[in-house]
């Protein structure tokens, strides 16, 4: 067992690849994506692929995760929520696994990890810019100067509003990297008590079984939140005035 608990956030290249000097090499974090991506489409067909009246387990689960994540969309972004559904769930569902498979011993969370989430986080500012130019047109961008505001205030306002929205995809991203790290970091401290505790780590077990409890909800709540926000920007940008 490693004494560095930060080597549990180690990017570790399984299979090197070069392309015209970009490193596009095969990853631990790259493994656990292709792991949630093949677990979230195994509920997904699951859930599907028998449609019965009395649902079996598989069916059942599927059918209660796309229900809470419809509900949230619905609730988030309001009329025409069913066009973004494919994204949110995708959302909802890569965020979780990613947090949840952490979990497991010699796994890897690659929602501690920049790139990744960030990559969600600015696709969903992407989507949301797209929406607000297609439902408002040149309109949208008065989102940038409310509506009462002074005229001789447009200098000081516009480029506050501007960084304010160029900063969701920094404060979503932040905000689940940082909750994974801290929260994995734990464990591992945690972990290593009981490691070296011998039988007096029998405290300090009992502490990381509650914590694993713990972080299996915050790893729920992480994703839910991370989901409700970019439904958030999205219904901002399709309802904007």
């Amino acid at each position: 067992m490693s004494a560095n608990p930060l080597h549990q956030f180690e990017i570790k290249k399984f299979i090197p690849i070069d392309i015209g000097g970009v490193d596009i090499g095969f990853t631990n974090a790259s493994l656990f994506m292709v792991l949630a991506a093949l677990i979230g489409l195994t509920i997904i067909w699951l859930s599907i692929r028998k449609q019965l009246l009395i649902p079996n387990t598989g069916q059942s689960i599927g059918e209660a995760l796309f229900g809470f994540i419809r509900s949230t969309a619905q609730d988030s972004i309001g009329e025409g929520y069913e066009k973004y559904m494919p994204f949110i769930f995708t959302v909802f569902t890569m965020v979780f696994l990613g947090n949840f498979l952490g979990l497991f011993p010699y796994s890897f969370t690659f929602t501690s990890q920049l790139a990744p989430v960030g990559a969600f986080a600015i696709l969903g500012m992407v989507i949301s810019i797209i929406v607000g130019l297609r439902t408002q047109g040149f309109k949208w961008f008065r989102t940038f100067f409310p509506a009462g505001v002074p005229v001789f205030m447009a200098p000081i306002i516009i480029p506050i509003e501007v960084f304010s929205f160029l900063s969701k995809p920094f404060s979503l991203t932040m905000r689940l990297v940082m909750n994974m790290i801290v929260g994995h970091l734990m464990m591992k401290v945690f972990a290593g008590l009981v490691y070296t505790s011998g039988l007096v780590g029998v405290i300090p077990l009992v502490a990381i079984g509650g914590l694993i409890l713990f972080e299996m909800f915050i790893a729920f709540l992480q994703a839910y939140i991370f989901t409700i926000l970019t439904s958030i920007y999205i219904g901002e940008a399709a309802h904007a005035h």
